[in-house]
């Protein structure tokens, strides 16, 4: 299974959020410290805001933070979030069905593959934000941010 650069966007988008959680953080900051399309960033923080992920607060000292708490996030609630289709072949596809399949009703292909997205996905649902929002990753991104505010400075 393939997830989408959007969904990874989001995934970035709220670690990032996390590691900054002392502060309000603009849109414009995590595209810059991930490198990453400002334009697209808008449209995943807009649908991670519209589902309670994320809190835009607007204005002149506007920005955004985390809607709830790293620990009440699951990886699994923002995978349904962000991806349109979790199809790993044609025949799941709800618009599309098993058309032009000569296997409907006798394929077992369709069902493996329903098991193994119910078990990708129950992984995706026992892990919270917090638990990938380790040492590590904080440590990575305070030292971008640190880089990112000296560049601003000069």
């Amino acid at each position: 299974m393939r997830l989408t650069l959007y969904t990874d966007y989001a995934f970035r988008s709220l670690i990032y959020l996390e590691t900054q959680k002392e502060r309000l953080v603009s849109i414009g900051e995590i595209a810059r410290v991930y490198g990453i399309s400002e334009n697209h960033l808008v449209k995943v923080v807009h649908r991670l805001g519209r589902h309670g992920f994320i809190k835009t607060l607007r204005g002149r000292n506007g920005g955004l933070r985390l809607g709830r708490n790293a620990e009440d996030i699951y990886l699994g609630d923002i995978v349904r979030c962000t991806e349109d289709d979790l199809a790993l072949v044609g025949c799941m596809r709800k618009d599309e069905g098993a058309s032009g399949c000569i296997l409907v009703g006798g394929c077992r292909l369709k069902q493996t593959l329903l098991k193994a997205r119910f078990a990708f996905m129950n992984v995706l649902d026992e892990v919270t934000l917090a638990d990938v929002t380790a040492p590590h990753e904080r440590k990575v991104l305070m030292q971008a941010v640190q880089e990112l505010m000296s560049e601003t400075d000069q």
